[in-house]
């Protein structure tokens, strides 16, 4: 496969999109829920962003006979090195945008935060997925939890900051709680725990420097989930099961999927609930809602939404090798308007994250890890191991959940994780 780059000033060959129709252009977005032919394999697929998740989409998109585009302005980006074609310009570039709507038959995004102006941009002359309202609403979190409460769906109570008024009104039962930045926080960047009224007073002036935020009340955790669902175009929807996550450092270390890792009524509670914040938003490709399971006094148990990524998430990777199709797959086909297919788990499976700190030592011992059974390693081709950079990950499938999460923590022993 030839890598093509374009720079600024560069621009592909314009030309009608293989499977399908030219798009007409003019001053009306294209409609991202709108059903048309399917875009076929053959065609060119962008998307917006060369992280890990960029990556993972072409690996899918050119399994399926697509080429693909990405925008990245990181030469070295993981999506862009084995990419068809790679658009080095920032997200807002005006040439760079015009050069990837002349690559591609329609395009997605693998970041929640790529500026929703620039897929608004796009959808004027291709089909673009997920759109950019719903985009909005997932880089905001008050809109976000705004979001929520139309749905119905539960989230823990909270407060928006804008200025010292706000903050001087915010209720007492909210405290202790978290302040987070409304916009361009994840990994628990722009999160502060307050406990007191002179705490948040502090950590909204000093350390989130006067920037508008949301202060959630913290509540009794018993455990972290997720679901995945995808949305095609014309509203049909599939899910992938309930994952059952753990987070160190407000990043994902642990995500475990098997039957009854909760009980069944969290997780049809949890699919549903998922499904519904999908449906309100006319959502177009792969959306990841995660959630708290939070216990009263009596110990029952029952879900608050957390938040939403308008994209695979990492949680889903375990997809890639316990699935008979991955998140990357249903990406590919709900924005090519192909047909969905509901997912189906052919492994109890557990994915470890591997973060930069376990090259500390140097190489990891990958030989004494994939002589272990089940053991499945990806790593996203970054060549800088930072501490807390997210480097790959490691998926254990099994006949058991046991025997899975066995092997899982011989794993984590060898590579210096933390057991769990």
């Amino acid at each position: 496969m030839s890598n093509t780059v374009f720079n600024k000033g560069d621009r592909p060959a314009a030309g009608p999109p293989q499977g399908g129709t030219a798009p007409s252009g003019g001053s009306e977005p294209r409609e991202a829920g709108s059903v048309g032919a399917p875009i076929l394999p053959g065609a060119t697929l962008g998307v917006m962003g060369g992280g890990q998740l960029g990556r993972m989409f072409v690996h899918a998109a050119q399994q399926m006979g697509y080429s693909t585009a990405v925008l990245d302005a990181d030469a070295t980006s993981p999506a862009g090195l084995v990419s068809h074609h790679h658009i080095r310009t920032g997200y807002l570039d005006a040439e760079g945008l015009a050069a990837l709507r002349d690559a591609s038959a329609a395009i997605t995004t693998e970041f929640e935060n790529v500026p929703a102006a620039a897929l608004a941009t796009l959808a004027i002359d291709r089909p673009v997925s997920p759109a950019a309202d719903a985009v909005a609403i997932a880089q905001d979190r008050a809109l976000e939890k705004q979001h929520f409460q139309r749905c119905g769906v539960p989230c823990a109570p909270f407060a928006e900051i804008a200025d010292e008024a706000a903050l001087a009104a915010v209720p007492d039962d909210l405290l202790p709680g978290i302040l987070k930045t409304a916009c361009l926080g994840y990994d628990g960047k722009g999160q502060v725990r307050v406990a007191t009224r002179a705490e948040l007073q502090t950590a909204w002036a000093t350390e989130l420097k006067g920037a508008r935020c949301v202060l959630e009340k913290m509540l009794p955790l018993a455990a972290e989930c997720s679901v995945i669902v995808a949305r095609g175009r014309d509203g049909a929807m599939v899910n992938f099961p309930l994952q059952r996550n753990l987070h160190r450092g407000g990043i994902l270390a642990v995500t475990e999927v098997f039957e009854a890792n909760l009980p069944p009524v969290l997780a049809d509670a949890a699919v549903a609930a998922a499904k519904s914040v999908a449906e309100g938003l006319r959502y177009v490709g792969v959306l990841c809602v995660e959630f708290f399971v939070v216990q009263d006094a009596g110990g029952v148990a029952s879900l608050v939404v957390n938040e939403i990524a308008p994209r695979p998430h990492n949680s889903g990777h375990y997809t890639l090798d316990a699935c008979d199709q991955s998140q990357f797959d249903l990406q590919v086909r709900t924005m090519t308007g192909l047909p969905l297919v509901q997912p189906r788990q052919h492994s109890p499976s557990l994915m470890l994250n591997l973060l930069g700190d376990i090259w500390a030592a140097g190489t990891p011992k990958w030989a004494e890890v994939l002589a272990l059974p089940g053991t499945h390693l990806h790593l996203y081709g970054k060549t800088d191991a930072r501490p807390g950079r997210k480097m790959g990950h490691l998926t254990v499938t099994g006949p058991t959940p046991d025997a899975v999460r066995a092997v899982a923590l011989q794993c984590a022993a060898l590579l210096g994780i933390a057991p769990f």
